[in-house]
């Protein structure tokens, strides 16, 4: 199949090498222009913006959630059919306040209102180490899952199976309105569970205590912090 990805961070570029891999065609743009991918080093054919979103059959957004509203005008473009892949999740340090996500408003149902296009959620639960290196085969005792939330059924089948290739067991975790249940501050978010424990995970999310245990988080980082490190907080913290 044929992907567009905007965004060659960490993320963007981890998925990109991914699909590579597992034969489907990848183009890769950045949102501020295509000069922003020349000292980049990444797997895939860099384009502009306006292109990405030309002839393809999924478009992922690999960007930080303040950034949407900023390129409605480009997402807008794509053809009929093609799947949105939203895998930003919201700090208020970076992205700004923003006052419906704090009033209650499910993160990627903001981003769909934004771009004014359905979605589907995924690559949001698991840290860009995660996804570039600890991805295994199907049936590997201990594979790491990720969630995967959206309101079309069909859609959200296809992405799980992407994301099967990519090395990860899935959990279907409901609709784009679900998708709170692995948002920062709840158990399943960036833990690295099996397939099991993440499935008992999403059901132990606490919407009212997410935000709070989300912004305790970033209390306690340190750059010393090693990936390992991260994870074990994540699971301290929210929970586990």
């Amino acid at each position: 199949m044929k992907f567009g990805i905007i965004g060659a961070g960490p993320i963007g570029t981890s998925i990109a090498k991914k699909l590579v891999s597992n034969g489907h065609e990848v183009k890769v743009a950045d949102a501020r222009g295509i000069a922003y991918l020349e000292e980049k080093e990444f797997v895939g054919t860099p384009v502009s913006a306006e292109e990405v979103v030309q002839f393809i059959d999924v478009l992922i957004l690999a960007l930080p959630l303040h950034v949407m509203p900023s390129i409605r005008t480009i997402v807008e473009k794509c053809d009929e059919g093609v799947i949105v892949v939203d895998t930003s999740n919201y700090y208020p340090f970076r992205d700004n306040r923003i006052e419906e996500i704090e009033n209650g408003m499910v993160e990627s149902v903001w981003v769909s209102n934004q771009l004014r296009l359905p979605i589907i959620k995924a690559f949001s639960n698991l840290l860009a180490y995660t996804l570039a290196h600890k991805g295994t085969p199907v049936g590997t005792t201990g594979r790491i899952a990720m969630a995967i939330a959206g309101d079309n059924v069909s859609q959200k089948q296809i992405i799980m199976d992407f994301v099967n290739q990519c090395g990860f067991d899935t959990v279907d975790a409901g609709s784009i309105a679900d998708s709170w249940t692995f948002q920062p501050g709840t158990p399943a978010y960036c833990t690295e569970l099996t397939q099991e424990e993440l499935t008992e995970a999403l059901q132990k999310a606490n919407k009212d205590k997410a935000p709070m245990l989300r912004d305790k988080i970033m209390e306690h980082f340190s750059m010393e912090f090693t990936h390992e490190d991260i994870v074990n907080l994540n699971r301290k913290i929210y929970n586990l």
